[in-house]
């Protein structure tokens, strides 16, 4: 069993993502959904939560060549949804449209 920390280090978070900590700190400043906790002495604490944020900013931006602007359009249509919620919610799609092909044969 994988054990889960509460929150992660941003070199740890920088070498999961592949991204320099420089790029981190910089997507914190212009995505308002990123709030890593910091602590007196500034130093950052990552959730999970922040952890995927950064996943998909990282994906829109280098995976799918959104710009800056691109990606808070995307953050603000789509807001990030609760893994288990989007699992279900792709489900109910799936079975909305078996059940439509299904009437259509």
């Amino acid at each position: 069993m994988e054990n889960k920390k509460l929150y992660y280090s941003i070199s740890e978070v920088a070498e999961l993502l592949g991204e320099p900590q420089s790029v981190l700190r910089f997507w914190e400043t212009e995505f308002s959904e990123l709030h890593p906790v910091k602590n007196k002495r500034g130093v950052r604490s990552y959730t999970e939560h922040d952890i995927n944020i950064l996943q998909r900013i990282r994906h829109l931006t280098r995976d799918c060549g959104y710009t800056l602007d691109g990606v808070r359009e995307q953050l603000r249509m789509r807001p990030l949804e609760d893994p288990k919620q989007e699992i279900i919610n792709r489900l109910t799609e799936v079975r909305r449209f078996l059940t439509d092909l299904k009437e259509t044969l």
